[in-house]
């Protein structure tokens, strides 16, 4: 049996007048034909039209509702609360568009939750149940459209530090405690946030002599996104960036930072293995501009991979909103 068959709703199988089968609309929803049914027994969400017997059909108002309860439930919401919404907020059938125009609004979710999804979540918004569930299930497009409506909603430094990166440090963990299983998911989630990030950043600020901030991996680190989040809301607020993304080596580290003339060198390490004070030390310590109005970079140890690795001089935010307030305080002088 294929895995999107009708699951033996041969009652579903003929066509007689308009509208979609239930197994028409699971198909059409992502669902199971049994997620269809039970929805319709527990909560009322069934087809407003039946022609004789069993037969199902489907309006586009009925499929409209469904994909609202869909919408809400990958938001972490309860069933029967998403039901309740998406039947209150059903609106009268010539307001809503045609079977082949149907979209699913944006989901919409509110408050915290400590709810489970097979990973370690914690007190985190309920956004982050959504995006967790999104990404065990490899959806992207429900990836995509939740990640979006979290940056759209909270902006994007509380997006990230409240919804994206409490999601990515609970599927981190599922791996780490689960050997090689779900090394996908860690994956196919990083790639969509740096694609809704790309999306959502604001065209590039032209570059300006002094302002610019460079931002870089240190040498044998790859772990780009808090960089790409950095750089984004750089962008947000009119800051010039020079982004080299992950393992620069340090002669082409040296040359970008001789060449651009930054005020200020991000240097991203994820592991102590990787960080490097001398590296920090020497960036730190390189000179650009006119001879009698020499100017140095201020250098900022980013990541957990400096902890304990104090480098005079060197700014270690602890976070992206303080980040940026270094970053400010430096471009803007």
């Amino acid at each position: 049996m294929s895995l999107d068959s009708d699951d033996g709703d041969h009652h579903d199988a003929p066509r007689v007048g308009g509208g979609l089968t239930t197994g028409e609309v699971a198909r059409r929803l992502g669902v199971a034909p049994t997620t269809v049914r039970s929805w319709d027994r527990r909560y009322g969400l069934g087809p407003t039209a039946h022609t004789g017997g069993r037969h199902r059909r489907w309006t586009a108002v009925d499929v409209a509702r469904l994909e609202r309860m869909c919408a809400l439930t990958a938001t972490g919401l309860p069933p029967a609360e998403a039901a309740r919404l998406a039947l209150d907020e059903a609106g009268p059938e010539d307001t809503v568009p045609q079977l082949g125009s149907v979209r699913p609004p944006l989901p919409v979710a509110r408050g915290r939750s400590r709810a489970g999804t097979g990973l370690r979540l914690g007190d985190v918004r309920q956004e982050c149940k959504g995006v967790a569930r999104a990404a065990l299930r490899l959806d992207a497009a429900a990836l995509d459209a939740l990640l979006s409506a979290a940056i759209e909603e909270h902006g994007l430094v509380a997006a990230w530090s409240e919804v994206i990166m409490p999601t990515l440090q609970a599927v981190g963990r599922k791996w780490e405690t689960s050997g090689e299983r779900y090394v996908e998911v860690e994956h196919f989630l990083s790639w969509h946030v740096s694609g809704v990030l790309r999306r959502h950043a604001p065209p590039v600020v032209a570059d300006r002599p002094g302002a610019t901030t460079l931002l870089a991996c240190v040498p044998a680190e790859n772990h780009t996104l808090p960089l790409e989040v950095l750089a984004a809301a750089l962008a947000e607020r009119g800051l010039p960036v020079r982004m080299f993304g992950g393992a620069l080596p340090v002669e082409s580290l040296v040359t970008a930072v001789r060449r651009t003339g930054p005020a200020a060198v991000g240097l991203w390490a994820q592991s102590r293995t990787t960080a490097s004070r001398p590296l920090a030390q020497h960036v730190a310590s390189l000179e650009w501009g006119v001879r009698g109005a020499r100017r140095k970079p201020v250098v900022l140890t980013l990541g957990p991979g400096w902890a304990g690795q104090t480098v005079p001089g060197a700014p270690h935010p602890s976070g992206l909103a303080q980040a940026l307030a270094v970053v400010e305080s430096i471009a803007l002088r």
